[in-house]
């Protein structure tokens, strides 16, 4: 029996929103700065759960066609021929192989990167470790856990992370007075 791909080899590229028509159309929410390239027609993109990891049976997905729609875009799957068939695919995640990806700036990272970085303040003291982020409105936001057990959200945006490096797996931060409070 083959095991599951592991999720690390993947990367999150986009979110089906909603069915869209009745000839198996799909609303998608783009997770990519690189649309064009990853939604081309006949690119192989996976399946994925509701929270982001890789279906167990990595369900293969070959675009059709894509269009822009409302920030999005609508993409028709090969394999989903209707309505009913799309519906089943509301809120679930769209993988693509790491190595199908193109390959991020220089001033990039992905945010599943970030996971288990040390964040530490500017002046070196430690706050915690990120075990989580979360993808709102307003931005993006990192969960830390600090060395007494609990948590504290840090926004991940310029005016509060004042430097990122990967190599150290280190993030400074420089958070605004009453931020921790």
């Amino acid at each position: 029996m083959a095991s599951a791909p592991d999720t690390a080899e993947f990367l999150l590229v986009g979110r089906v929103r909603k069915a869209h028509g009745i000839r198996g159309e799909l609303v998608v929410e783009l997770l990519t700065d690189a649309p064009g390239a990853v939604y081309a027609p006949g690119r192989r993109l996976f399946a994925g759960t509701a929270d982001g990891g890789i279906d167990p049976k990595a369900q293969e997905l070959i675009v059709k066609q894509a269009s822009p729609f409302k920030g999005g875009l609508i993409v028709h799957f090969e394999g989903i021929h209707d309505r009913t068939q799309a519906e089943l695919w509301r809120e679930r995640y769209i993988l693509a192989p790491a190595a199908d990806v193109p390959p991020r700036a220089e001033d990039e990272i992905y945010l599943h990167d970030l996971i288990g970085m040390r964040m530490t303040f500017a002046e070196g003291e430690v706050l915690g470790d990120v075990v989580a982020y979360y993808e709102l409105p307003q931005g993006v936001v990192l969960e830390v856990k600090r060395g007494k057990g609990d948590t504290v959200l840090i926004p991940f945006s310029e005016q509060v992370v004042t430097a990122v490096d990967e190599n150290a797996r280190l993030i400074r931060v420089s958070p605004p007075e009453g931020l921790l409070d």
